[in-house]
């Protein structure tokens, strides 16, 4: 199953619409890779765990 980070559901000053699908390690390393460059986070394995959790299944057409 496909996975789906969106900064939407996580409010940012910069009001980041970015959304990532795909596998869960693409999604992870992604969005951990996304959340560093863009939202000034650390890229550790405690916020690629915190993203995992977060993650939603994505919807099927």
């Amino acid at each position: 199953m496909r996975k789906v980070a969106d900064c939407r559901d996580y409010p940012s000053e910069s009001n980041c619409s970015l959304t990532i699908s795909g596998t869960e390690e693409e999604v992870v390393r992604a969005a951990a890779e996304h959340a560093a460059s863009v939202h000034g986070h650390t890229d550790s394995p405690e916020l690629r765990e915190e993203i995992k959790k977060m993650l939603k299944d994505e919807a099927t057409v």
